[in-house]
């Protein structure tokens, strides 16, 4: 079964939610297959010729405005392979589940109705958080973006909550008119415009969702904890894979161009200059690699200055005295320095890709740090370069 219904209209993972569903079959014994195998699970009792049911929904709901998909709180061990996955980059834009109305526990015409992104990631974390509460989940079509992302982009926005309500037909599901939005969404919605557009009041719920469940129990108020955005170091920590697994494709340019630039000298080219000096500044790119996505990263709170391209310029530079120290009896002066300048600069470029990860920039600010770090950064590759290539001109 597919995580991702196949319903072109994408209703919500009954694919033909205005369908009636087959009666649930009886249950059948599991006799052993051919040559002894044991045969594949049973089909969902829900599906329908063309058409499957996503494999975090349970059963479906009766409705006044038809059946609505009845979610599970506990992951399995796609979930969690899916979660990996994504986290290394793999599959990451098509990471999504159909937008729409679906339930949870047992929700009634006076149950909370919480309102999240389509990023199935963003979807499984909401969940796994709702073990003990009977709501409704209202999944708006951000294109499988994040919450806070998406509200940036403007696919979490106003019109998409109006959009999403309306062809719901939530106010036919629940009593009340309050919808409870992720406080990460409201630089994307108006709430006075929600209330405008459909008659639902917009509730500014905690940053988290591990807070959801206090959130409720209290009276919809939200404490000043559950308001602080944190930014920790297992937060930091697993943004890593994401950055490393962008690197592979211009690594291999970048290995190319390493190797001429090293066998360049005052014999045109050797191939064992290429080699042996090729090798110092491959170590020198992987330190600048550890520094700037993983090192930075990790000790974020700790590096002085607020620029992030400052901060991993300054742990590229840590790297690459590391690098020149390793290398110390082989390298002059002049491929020293160029050795630093190259962490230097892979390193602050790596770590200022993370401005658009944390709570501490605003997108004006990444734009403005961007402006004035990349010259920088380009100056101190080709000035790595022309000492690198150089140096074999002057040993």
């Amino acid at each position: 079964m597919s995580d991702k219904c196949s319903d072109a209209n994408e209703n919500p993972c009954q694919c033909n939610a205005n369908q009636q569903p087959f009666p649930m079959a009886p249950p059948q014994p599991h006799d052993d297959g051919c040559c002894g195998t044991r045969p594949a699970p049973e089909s969902h009792s829900f599906e329908k010729p063309g058409y499957s049911v996503c494999r975090f929904v349970e059963d479906f709901k009766d409705t006044s405005v038809g059946k609505i998909p009845q979610i599970k709180t506990q992951l399995d061990q796609r979930d969690y392979l899916g979660a990996v996955a994504v986290r290394i980059g793999i599959g990451r834009n098509d990471y999504r589940i159909a937008p729409g109305l679906y339930s949870l526990g047992n929700p009634k015409a006076e149950s909370p109705v919480l309102v999240t992104a389509n990023y199935k990631l963003t979807f499984d974390t909401l969940r796994r958080e709702l073990k003990t509460v009977n709501a409704w989940i209202l999944v708006l079509d951000t294109r499988g973006v994040n919450v806070w992302c998406a509200a940036g982009k403007k696919t979490f926005s106003t019109g998409e909550v109006i959009r999403r309500v309306q062809q719901a037909k939530l106010a036919d599901v629940v009593s009340h008119r309050r919808l409870i939005l992720p406080q990460l969404s409201a630089t994307g919605v108006s709430g006075r415009d929600v209330k405008k557009g459909c008659g639902f009041r917009v509730i500014w719920g905690p940053i988290r969702a591990s807070d959801i469940q206090s959130f409720i129990k209290n009276g919809m108020q939200a404490s000043l904890e559950m308001r602080r955005v944190q930014f920790t170091l297992w937060d930091r920590f697993i943004l890593a894979p994401v950055e490393l697994w962008h690197l592979p494709k211009p690594t291999l340019w970048l290995l190319l161009i390493v190797f001429v630039l090293s066998g360049i000298g005052s014999h045109v080219f050797s191939f064992t200059a290429a080699w042996t000096r090729g090798i110092q500044l491959v170590a020198a790119y992987i330190a600048g690699i550890l520094a700037g996505a993983l090192a930075a990263p990790v000790l974020l709170p700790w590096i002085p200055g607020k620029a992030f391209a400052l901060k991993g310029g300054l742990t590229g530079v840590l790297a690459g005295l590391i690098v020149m120290a390793i290398f110390w009896q082989n390298v002059t002066m002049t491929e020293a320095v160029a050795l630093i300048f190259f962490v230097t600069a892979v390193s602050s470029y790596l770590t200022m890709n993370f401005t658009g990860s944390t709570p501490f920039t605003s997108p004006s600010g990444v734009e403005k740090e961007m402006r004035r770090a990349i010259p920088l950064q380009l100056m101190a590759i080709v000035t790595a370069a022309v000492a690198w290539v150089g140096s074999a001109f002057i040993s």
